[in-house]
């Protein structure tokens, strides 16, 4: 017999096969050089993370994290396997941005009422468990959910179910082993 313990880290898992979904989104825009339709993309992410790459100027306004939306005007798309580079206009100014899969915390696609909400490893405590996130006010909004509008969107925070209107949101929280 085997002495070796095998601690399978399913949450983990889960969380990587999820940033592939971004990331798998990102390579279609990629490709074909713009969202079909009316899709737009939310992308929020943590500015302190190792590997996001921003100017100084737009860190000191964004210190813990940063919402950037994918829509109209955005140039250069380039989706590598751990990371996206895009250029964006901030105050009429070009600017390019990488940001790391590893430091994005949500993803939305209102078009479609899509949205992924993720942990990174620094929401956790020293205990392993998950401590409360820091969720953009707006983000209800971003998908249409939230006050006064429960019937276009869902609740995205960790553990909200996906409504009857049909929102998709996977939240990780219930794949979390509880102590």
């Amino acid at each position: 017999m085997n002495d070796d313990v095998t601690t399978f880290h399913y949450d983990r898992m889960v969380e990587n096969a999820l940033r592939g979904v971004l990331r798998d989104a990102l390579r279609v825009v990629e490709t074909q050089g713009g969202l079909p339709g009316e899709h737009h993309f939310y992308i929020t992410f943590d500015t302190t993370r190792s590997g996001v790459v921003m100017p100084d100027r737009l860190r000191a306004q964004h210190p813990q994290d940063m919402t950037i939306v994918l829509q109209n005007q955005f140039w250069d798309l380039q989706v590598f396997e751990e990371a996206l580079e895009v250029t964006l206009s901030f105050n009429r100014k070009r600017e390019r941005l990488r940001v790391p899969f590893a430091a994005v915390t949500a993803f939305a696609d209102p078009h479609a009422s899509f949205g992924l909400q993720f942990q990174t490893e620094m929401t956790m405590d020293g205990d392993g468990e998950d401590m409360d996130e820091d969720v953009p006010a707006d983000w209800d909004m971003l998908v249409g959910g939230g006050e006064g509008n429960e019937d276009h969107g869902a609740d995205t925070r960790p553990g909200a179910d996906s409504g009857e209107d049909g929102a998709k949101v996977i939240a990780l929280d219930a794949f979390r082993k509880k102590q």
